[in-house]
């Protein structure tokens, strides 16, 4: 396979999902709401308890809303890529998948592009929210939305990985939306994404470590950090291990023959 048949297939990925996503509106309203809602109705809930504070990257005083915008960028994609996983082994058993993965390209290479593919959608809307958010005085600098752009693109990498290996090992797919619960809400909340991690200590060690163990803690502060124009070396250490490992053990175990769905085996 020559350089320009990989390249065909990645712009030919591309497309499809950015049309897939152009069709589905509704899906990109529905995904800016609930980071919304926690940035207006929840920071203004917690800005008395929290206060303020002069922690890395920041150089001065800043508002809760300011500390937790990176949070629900994180969020957008970490809901995001569990959906997107969900969809692409729906895609392998019944829709465009199949047709796919029947491609002479390697599997690795068709999943990893698919998972960017993905990771692009919900990257644009990370940055809808950005936007958004100066409407509540979240301003970070304006080199800093473009400096953090590979930020998010590896988190997305890192989380659809991780979504795509639960639901490959998931016999039934009807029960991927009650593990996603047991993986989504411990990863967002034993985070630094609404915390800062030094309260986190204050409160409580043991959840301390456990947010210092957690891969979308670091995640959070490599997107927290480049938004700032600052740079975390152990944040970028610690995410791009982690997806390299996920996309190592994802890739590995897609088999087309595991994941069963309710409706085809009744058939």
């Amino acid at each position: 396979m020559k350089p320009a048949h990989y390249w065909h297939c990645f712009v030919g990925i591309q497309t499809r999902e950015w049309l897939r996503f152009w069709q589905q509106r509704t899906r990109f309203a529905s995904a800016l709401v609930r980071p919304l809602l926690w940035l207006v109705v929840f920071a203004a809930g917690f800005r008395a308890v929290l206060g303020i504070s002069i922690i890395p990257p920041y150089e001065t005083y800043i508002t809760y809303e300011t500390y937790i915008a990176p949070g629900l960028c994180g969020m957008i994609i970490l809901f995001n890529s569990m959906q997107g996983a969900l969809s692409m082994v729906y895609d392998r058993e019944l829709g465009s998948m199949r047709v796919l993965l029947m491609s002479p390209l390697p599997r690795p290479f068709l999943l990893v592009t698919k998972l960017l593919a993905m990771g692009v959608v919900s990257v644009g809307q990370v940055y809808v929210f950005l936007l958004l958010a100066l409407l509540v005085d979240v301003e970070p600098p304006l080199w800093g939305y473009l400096a953090v752009l590979p930020a998010l693109v590896l988190a997305s990498l890192m989380l659809g990985a991780l979504g795509l290996l639960i639901a490959t090992w998931i016999k039934q797919l009807e029960n991927f939306a009650g593990v996603m619960n047991f993986v989504i809400f411990p990863m967002f909340f034993m985070s630094s994404a609404l915390y800062p991690l030094w309260r986190m200590n204050e409160a409580s060690p043991w959840l301390y470590w456990i947010c210092q163990f957690n891969p979308f803690t670091h995640a959070v502060e490599a997107i927290r950090f480049s938004l700032y124009l600052e740079w975390n070396s152990q944040a970028w250490g610690v995410t791009i291990g982690v997806t390299a490992a996920l996309v190592m053990l994802a890739t590995a175990g897609f088999r087309p023959q595991r994941t069963k769905i309710l409706g085809a085996r009744q058939a």
